[in-house]
C-alpha cells in the first residue's frame, strides 16, 4: 500500500521568511505557507488564471495570521509537518495547534486554530501592489520585451494596484481588476491576426479573495479578528471571473463565500481528505536499499514532486514550468512574489515536462489543462495562422506562445506583418522548429492508450494528429526519390541550419506508427491511406558515423550550434523509436556515449535516455545526481547558490526558475521508466532497475492496465496485474 506519510516534510523550527514556505493546493489554488519566528502564520496565494493586464501570472495576494496571546516564545516546542496523505499542513506551538488546507473540492483556503485556553486570531491582508509600478526590467516573454532596444524594453510595463474591498460587514477582501489590456491587441496587429475573431483574454479579468471567520470582529478594511475562543477557523474564498466588473465580481464572491460557509467544516475536510487518499492510492513508487538511503531520497523526491503537480495541475491553464504557482520573492528582483525568470509565456519544450509522467501515474485529470489549451482552445488560431503565414493547410504550434496563442513579441519581432516578406517569426531560436505538434500528438496517444477514451480519440487526438501531419505533408517538397526534403529546418534551439532534423522526423514516424496501430473501426480508410503515404515519403532517421560506428544524428545536415540540447536522442525520448527492446538500439547507445552536452539537471533529459536504453547503472547515477542537487533541508544546501529554499524539492533555478518544474518532471519520468516501459501490447518491468534496490510500486500501463508489486532482494514477492488477461503481455527484466 502507498505510504506517503513516510515522505512528510517536518521541521522543528519556524522559518525566517517565504524562502521557508511549504506548498499546498487544490489543483487551481495554491499557497506558499510558513510560520515566522514570532509565531505568525503567513501565506501567498496563487491561482492558475490570475493573469494581469500585462499577461503576467500574478499571486492573488498574501495574508498574515497573528495569535493573541502569542503562543511562541523562546524554547517553546515547535513542530510543523506537511501531511501528504491529507494535503494538510499542521503546526504545533506549545499547546496551540494550527491546521491549514486548500479544499480539494471548493475554491477556499481554510485555517484552523485550536488551544486549551481562549485566544484571539487576527487575519491581516498584506498587499504589495498598492500603487502603479513601472517594472525596472523585463523578462524574455514579457509583452514589452525588445532586445533591439538599449534597455531591453519597447515600452514601460506598468503593474496596476490591487483594490481593498470597503463597505463589508463581517469580512474583508481585495481584488485585482484589469482595467486595461496590454498584449492581445498589440500582438494581433503586429502578427497579422487582426481578422481572427476572439475575446480579449485580459481586459476586465478580475481575481481576488474574501476572508471570513466563525467569530467575526471586523477591525478595519484589512484586519479581521476571530474573537476570544478556544477554536477559530478562517475561510479564504478565491474567485477569478472574466470578463466582469468589480461590482459584479464582489457580488459573486460574496455569494460563493456564503455558500461555502453553509457547509460544515467537518464535511468539507472529510471530502478533502478523501480526494487526497484517492490520489495517493492511484500509484506510487517506494524504493529502499539495505545499505544506502539514496533510493529513499529519490522516492521522497518523486512523491513530493507528484504532490506539487497535484497542487497546481487542475486549473484553467497548464502548469508554468518556471515556478509553477509557488514563486516567492527573490532578493534584488522586482515584483515581490510575482517575479519569475523567463516571464509569463509558455515554451512547449519546457511546458511538456511536468506532464510526461502523468499517464503512468494515473493522473489523467491533471493532463486536461494541457490538452484543453493546446489541443482544443487554440486549434482554430493554429489553423488560421498556418494558412495565413504559409498558404497551406494543417497546423504548426509555435514553441513560444502566450496563453491566448500569439507568439512572444520578442520572438516574432516588432516589424508588422504587412511589412514582412517572410511572415514567420524573426527569432532564429524557433523559426523552423515544428516538433511541438508531433510531441503533443504523442502525449495524447499516451493518454488514449492508457484510458481507451474513445471520445477523446475522436474529438481531440485524431483531429490534432491529422492537422499536424497535414502541415508536414503540404509544407515540404519531395526529391526525385519521393522523400520530403525538410529544409529550411532546425534541430530544436541547438542547430539552426539543418536538412531533415531528427526531432520532427522521429515525431512523424512515431505518430504514424501509433495511428496505424489503432483498430481499423476507429479510423477511416481515407485517413489510413494518408498516414501510409506520408510515412512512405518521410525521411529515415538521420544517422552519422563515429569512429566506425553508426549513431543517431541531429539531422542529415546540421550546422550553427546555439544551445546545449541533444536533438539526435529525440528518437529515444520522447518518441521511443530507439529503445532497449527495439531494433537499432546501438544507434542510440553510440549517440548517447558521444553526445555533446551531458547533464542531469533542469530540462536536460539524459536520465530518461539512459532508462529507455536499459542502462540501469547510468540511470541510477543520473537520477541520484538530479535528486541530491536540491534536497536542501534533509541533505544539506543545494548545489545552486541562488536557491535558499527550505522545502526539499523547490528545485532550481537551473535554466528556468524556482521551483523548476522541468527538473522535477524529468525525475518523475526517469524513476517510472527505470521500473516500467511499454511498447505496443508489451509491458516491461524493471528494464533499467538497479539490482540492489527493493521497491513497492503501483503504476498504470496501456489498455487500462494497473500493475502493483513488490521486489525484495532481487525477487518478486508480489505481483498483481489488472486485468489478469494482460499478464502474458508482461515481461520481467531481472
Amino acid at each position: 500500500m502507498s505510504n506517503p506519510q513516510a515522505y512528510n516534510v517536518t521541521w522543528t523550527s519556524p522559518s525566517k521568511d517565504a524562502s521557508g514556505s511549504v506548498p499546498l493546493g487544490n489543483g487551481d489554488i495554491t499557497v506558499n505557507a510558513w510560520v515566522e519566528q514570532n509565531g505568525d502564520l503567513l501565506f501567498y496565494i496563487g491561482k492558475t488564471d490570475a493573469w494581469d493586464d500585462n499577461s503576467r501570472l500574478l499571486k492573488v495576494g498574501k495574508i498574515r495570521f497573528t495569535l493573541t496571546p502569542n503562543a511562541f516564545k523562546e524554547n517553546t516546542p515547535f513542530i510543523q509537518s506537511l501531511e501528504l496523505v491529507d494535503g494538510t499542513m499542521v503546526v504545533k506551538m506549545g499547546s496551540v495547534e494550527i491546521r491549514l488546507w486548500v479544499d480539494a473540492n471548493h475554491p477556499v483556503i481554510t485555517v484552523e486554530y485550536e488551544s486549551p485556553e481562549p485566544t484571539r486570531v487576527t487575519a491581516a491582508i498584506e498587499l504589495w501592489r498598492i500603487e502603479p509600478m513601472t517594472l525596472p526590467s523585463l523578462e524574455v516573454s514579457d509583452i514589452m520585451t525588445d532586445r533591439s532596444k538599449p534597455n531591453g524594453q519597447h515600452e514601460p510595463t506598468i503593474v496596476e494596484p490591487d483594490t481593498i474591498l470597503t463597505g463589508q460587514t463581517d469580512r474583508i477582501g481585495w481584488y485585482h481588476h484589469n482595467k486595461k489590456s496590454v498584449g492581445p491587441v498589440l500582438t494581433s496587429k503586429i502578427q497579422g491576426l487582426d481578422d481572427f475573431e476572439r475575446t480579449d483574454p485580459l481586459l476586465h479579468r478580475t481575481f481576488g479573495a474574501v476572508i471570513t471567520t466563525n467569530n467575526p470582529n471586523r477591525l478595519d478594511d484589512q484586519h479581521l479578528e476571530s474573537s476570544q475562543a478556544k477554536q477559530h477557523h478562517f475561510n479564504v474564498t478565491i474567485l477569478t471571473q472574466h470578463p466582469t466588473t468589480p461590482e459584479a465580481w464582489t457580488t459573486e464572491i460574496n455569494k460563493l463565500s456564503d455558500s461555502i460557509e453553509q457547509m460544515t467544516l467537518a464535511d468539507r475536510y472529510t471530502a478533502h481528505k478523501q480526494w487526497w487518499h484517492e490520489f495517493w492510492d492511484r500509484s506510487w513508487i517506494e524504493a529502499t536499499a539495505q545499505k544506502a538511503d539514496e533510493p529513499f531520497a529519490v522516492s521522497q523526491a518523486y512523491a513530493l514532486q507528484r504532490y506539487i503537480n497535484a497542487c497546481s495541475g487542475r486549473g484553467a491553464y497548464p502548469i508554468k514550468f518556471n515556478g509553477s504557482l509557488f514563486t516567492v520573492p527573490y532578493p534584488g528582483q522586482p515584483g515581490d512574489a510575482d517575479y519569475r525568470r523567463w516571464g509569463p509565456g509558455y515554451w512547449w519544450q519546457n511546458t511538456r515536462l511536468p506532464y510526461i509522467s502523468m499517464s503512468t501515474s494515473g493522473d489523467f485529470d491533471l493532463q486536461q489543462p494541457l490538452f484543453k489549451m493546446y489541443g482544443r482552445d487554440l486549434m482554430p488560431l493554429f489553423r488560421y495562422r498556418t494558412r495565413h503565414y504559409l498558404g497551406h493547410d494543417g497546423i504548426f504550434i509555435p514553441e513560444c506562445i502566450y496563453f491566448w496563442g500569439d507568439m512572444f513579441t520578442e520572438t516574432y519581432g516588432w516589424t508588422p506583418f504587412e511589412e514582412r516578406e517572410d511572415k514567420l517569426q524573426e527569432s532564429g531560436y524557433h523559426k523552423w522548429e515544428w516538433v511541438s505538434g508531433p510531441e503533443l500528438v504523442y502525449m495524447m496517444f499516451d493518454y488514449y492508450d492508457h484510458t481507451l477514451d474513445e471520445t477523446f480519440l475522436r474529438k481531440t487526438l485524431l483531429p490534432t494528429a491529422n492537422e499536424v501531419l497535414t502541415f508536414f505533408d503540404q509544407h515540404y517538397e519531395t526529391d526525385d526519390s519521393g522523400k520530403m526534403v525538410m529544409h529550411p529546418s532546425q534541430a530544436l534551439e541547438t542547430w539552426w541550419q539543418c536538412t531533415n532534423p531528427m526531432p520532427e522526423i522521429a515525431g512523424i514516424h512515431a505518430a504514424i506508427e501509433r495511428l496505424l496501430n489503432l483498430p481499423e473501426h476507429l479510423t477511416s480508410p481515407e485517413d489510413r491511406d494518408f498516414w501510409k503515404a506520408l510515412q512512405a515519403k518521410t525521411p529515415d532517421l538521420p544517422t552519422r558515423e563515429i569512429n566506425g560506428k553508426r549513431a543517431l544524428a541531429a539531422a542529415d545536415e546540421y550546422a550553427d550550434k546555439r544551445n546545449v540540447e541533444n536533438p539526435e536522442l529525440y528518437a529515444v525520448f520522447p518518441f521511443r523509436l530507439i529503445a532497449f527492446d527495439r531494433p537499432d538500439v546501438e544507434l542510440g547507445l553510440t549517440a548517447l556515449e558521444h553526445r555533446d552536452d551531458p547533464g542531469h539537471f533542469g530540462w536536460r533529459q539524459d536520465d530518461v535516455f539512459m532508462a529507455y536504453l536499459g542502462l540501469a547503472e547510468q540511470a541510477r547515477a543520473g537520477i541520484l545526481e538530479r535528486t541530491f542537487d536540491a534536497m536542501s533541508e534533509r541533505l544539506g544546501p543545494p548545489n545552486n547558490s541562488m536557491n535558499n529554499s527550505r522545502f526539499p524539492v523547490f528545485w532550481g533555478p537551473n535554466y528556468d526558475w524556482i521551483p523548476d518544474q522541468d527538473h522535477g518532471g524529468i525525475l518523475l519520468k526517469t524513476f517510472q521508466t527505470m521500473l516500467l516501459q511499454s511498447n505496443g501490447d508489451k509491458i516491461y518491468l524493471f528494464p533499467a532497475w538497479p539490482k540492489d534496490w527493493d521497491v513497492d510500486f503501483k503504476l498504470h500501463a496501456p489498455k487500462q492496465t494497473i500493475i502493483q508489486g513488490s521486489l525484495k532482494n532481487g525477487e518478486i514477492v508480489e505481483l498483481t496485474i489488472t486485468p489478469e488477461s494482460r499478464r502474458d503481455d508482461v515481461s520481467i527484466m531481472l
